[in-house]
Protein backbone atom coordinates (compact mmCIF):
# COMPACT_ATOMS: atom_id res chain seq x y z
CA UNK A 1 0.00 0.00 0.00
CA UNK A 2 1.59 3.36 -0.94
CA UNK A 3 1.26 5.94 1.77
CA UNK A 4 1.21 9.72 0.87
CA UNK A 5 3.41 12.26 2.80
CA UNK A 6 0.47 13.40 4.70
CA UNK A 7 -0.26 9.65 5.61
CA UNK A 8 3.23 9.30 6.67
CA UNK A 9 3.14 12.75 8.97
CA UNK A 10 0.27 11.63 10.51
CA UNK A 11 1.42 8.36 11.64
CA UNK A 12 1.85 8.00 15.65
CA UNK A 13 5.74 7.53 15.85
CA UNK A 14 6.65 9.95 12.96
CA UNK A 15 5.04 12.92 14.66
CA UNK A 16 7.65 12.36 18.17
CA UNK A 17 10.22 12.40 15.87
CA UNK A 18 9.06 15.24 13.56
CA UNK A 19 7.90 16.98 17.14
CA UNK A 20 11.92 16.40 18.60
CA UNK A 21 13.09 17.67 15.30
CA UNK A 22 11.38 21.03 15.86
CA UNK A 23 12.08 21.29 19.44
CA UNK A 24 16.06 20.68 18.55
CA UNK A 25 15.81 23.56 15.45
CA UNK A 26 13.61 26.17 18.07
CA UNK A 27 16.49 24.91 20.64
CA UNK A 28 19.70 25.59 19.03
CA UNK A 29 17.92 28.78 16.88
CA UNK A 30 16.66 30.28 20.59
CA UNK A 31 20.69 29.45 21.60
CA UNK A 32 22.17 31.26 18.84
CA UNK A 33 20.10 34.18 19.39
CA UNK A 34 20.94 34.62 22.85
CA UNK A 35 24.35 34.52 21.85
CA UNK A 36 24.81 30.43 23.49
CA UNK A 37 26.69 29.33 20.28
CA UNK A 38 29.72 32.68 19.79
CA UNK A 39 32.57 32.96 21.34
CA UNK A 40 32.52 35.13 25.08
CA UNK A 41 33.56 39.15 24.16
CA UNK A 42 36.53 39.54 26.77
CA UNK A 43 35.87 41.91 29.44
CA UNK A 44 36.98 45.56 29.34
CA UNK A 45 39.77 46.64 31.61
CA UNK A 46 39.15 45.18 35.03
CA UNK A 47 39.96 46.80 38.57
CA UNK A 48 43.49 47.48 38.90
CA UNK A 49 44.14 47.62 35.23
CA UNK A 50 46.23 50.59 34.09
CA UNK A 51 45.36 52.66 31.30
CA UNK A 52 46.74 55.42 29.34
CA UNK A 53 45.45 59.39 28.45
CA UNK A 54 44.58 59.92 25.51
CA UNK A 55 43.49 62.61 22.67
CA UNK A 56 40.42 62.88 20.94
CA UNK A 57 38.11 64.76 18.86
CA UNK A 58 34.70 66.02 20.21
CA UNK A 59 31.70 65.64 19.04
CA UNK A 60 31.92 69.69 18.74
CA UNK A 61 34.82 69.48 16.96
CA UNK A 62 37.84 70.45 19.21
CA UNK A 63 40.26 68.34 20.13
CA UNK A 64 40.22 66.95 24.28
CA UNK A 65 43.14 65.84 25.88
CA UNK A 66 42.12 63.30 28.36
CA UNK A 67 44.87 62.72 31.12
CA UNK A 68 44.70 60.79 34.18
CA UNK A 69 46.71 62.63 37.09
CA UNK A 70 47.57 62.02 40.09
CA UNK A 71 44.99 62.68 42.61
CA UNK A 72 41.88 62.98 39.89
CA UNK A 73 38.49 60.72 38.97
CA UNK A 74 37.38 60.01 35.43
CA UNK A 75 34.35 58.48 34.42
CA UNK A 76 34.33 57.06 30.42
CA UNK A 77 31.14 56.47 29.29
CA UNK A 78 31.51 54.12 26.21
CA UNK A 79 28.95 53.84 23.83
CA UNK A 80 27.36 53.36 20.63
CA UNK A 81 24.69 56.07 18.81
CA UNK A 82 23.36 52.41 17.40
CA UNK A 83 22.48 50.61 20.55
CA UNK A 84 19.13 50.68 22.63
CA UNK A 85 20.71 49.47 25.81
CA UNK A 86 23.42 52.87 25.42
CA UNK A 87 20.03 55.16 24.89
CA UNK A 88 18.42 53.69 28.30
CA UNK A 89 21.51 54.38 30.35
CA UNK A 90 21.97 57.92 28.75
CA UNK A 91 19.48 59.55 30.80
CA UNK A 92 20.50 58.39 33.87
CA UNK A 93 24.41 58.89 33.12
CA UNK A 94 23.09 62.70 32.28
CA UNK A 95 21.75 62.69 36.04
CA UNK A 96 24.99 61.36 37.12
CA UNK A 97 26.94 64.03 35.54
CA UNK A 98 24.37 67.14 36.74
CA UNK A 99 24.84 66.00 40.23
CA UNK A 100 29.11 64.49 40.04
CA UNK A 101 30.97 65.61 43.22
CA UNK A 102 33.70 68.60 42.27
CA UNK A 103 36.52 67.08 41.12
CA UNK A 104 34.96 64.20 38.69
CA UNK A 105 35.79 64.37 35.13
CA UNK A 106 32.93 62.72 32.80
CA UNK A 107 34.05 61.75 29.33
CA UNK A 108 31.43 60.00 26.56
CA UNK A 109 33.12 57.96 24.14
CA UNK A 110 31.44 57.88 21.22
CA UNK A 111 32.49 54.09 19.28
CA UNK A 112 30.45 54.86 15.54
CA UNK A 113 29.62 57.37 13.59
CA UNK A 114 26.40 58.87 14.84
CA UNK A 115 23.38 59.26 12.27
CA UNK A 116 22.93 62.76 11.49
CA UNK A 117 20.90 64.82 14.12
CA UNK A 118 21.87 62.06 16.53
CA UNK A 119 22.69 64.89 19.09
CA UNK A 120 20.03 67.12 18.29
CA UNK A 121 17.25 64.50 19.18
CA UNK A 122 19.03 62.81 22.07
CA UNK A 123 19.87 65.08 25.01
CA UNK A 124 23.45 64.61 26.33
CA UNK A 125 24.64 66.45 29.09
CA UNK A 126 28.30 65.11 29.28
CA UNK A 127 31.18 65.87 27.27
CA UNK A 128 31.56 63.36 24.12
CA UNK A 129 34.70 62.67 21.90
CA UNK A 130 35.10 60.11 19.38
CA UNK A 131 36.98 57.26 19.47
CA UNK A 132 40.56 57.41 18.39
CA UNK A 133 40.68 53.96 16.81
CA UNK A 134 41.50 50.09 17.98
CA UNK A 135 44.52 50.89 19.76
CA UNK A 136 42.87 53.00 22.05
CA UNK A 137 40.03 50.29 22.52
CA UNK A 138 42.74 47.50 22.73
CA UNK A 139 44.63 49.46 25.44
CA UNK A 140 40.34 49.73 27.71
CA UNK A 141 39.97 45.96 26.05
CA UNK A 142 35.88 47.32 25.53
CA UNK A 143 34.42 45.05 22.94
CA UNK A 144 30.97 45.41 24.08
CA UNK A 145 28.82 48.39 25.23
CA UNK A 146 27.85 50.62 27.39
CA UNK A 147 30.57 50.83 30.01
CA UNK A 148 31.01 52.88 32.55
CA UNK A 149 34.17 52.81 33.50
CA UNK A 150 35.79 54.24 36.93
CA UNK A 151 39.23 55.03 36.48
CA UNK A 152 41.76 57.35 39.14
CA UNK A 153 44.88 58.94 38.79
CA UNK A 154 47.65 57.91 37.31
CA UNK A 155 45.57 55.64 35.09
CA UNK A 156 44.05 53.07 37.03
CA UNK A 157 41.02 51.38 36.41
CA UNK A 158 39.40 51.20 39.70
CA UNK A 159 35.52 50.11 39.24
CA UNK A 160 34.19 48.88 36.05
CA UNK A 161 30.26 48.10 35.21
CA UNK A 162 29.26 46.74 31.89
CA UNK A 163 25.82 46.51 30.53
CA UNK A 164 22.72 48.12 31.80
CA UNK A 165 23.09 49.52 35.50
CA UNK A 166 20.45 51.23 37.72
CA UNK A 167 20.89 54.91 38.71
CA UNK A 168 22.21 53.55 42.23
CA UNK A 169 25.14 51.88 40.73
CA UNK A 170 25.57 54.58 38.41
CA UNK A 171 25.79 56.88 41.19
CA UNK A 172 28.63 54.56 42.66
CA UNK A 173 30.83 54.97 39.66
CA UNK A 174 30.47 58.88 39.68
CA UNK A 175 31.49 59.44 43.31
CA UNK A 176 34.54 60.95 44.13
Amino acid sequence: MKRSWGGWVRHPSTRCVWAGLILAVFVQSSATAAGAGAPPSPPPAAPGDQVAAFEAQAVDGTTRHVAFTKGSTTVLLFFLSSCPTCHRMIPLWNQAYERRPAGVTVVGVLLDQEPPGFFAATRVSFPVVRSPGKEFLAGFKVSKVPVTMRVIGPGRVEDVSVGAVDAMRVGELFRR
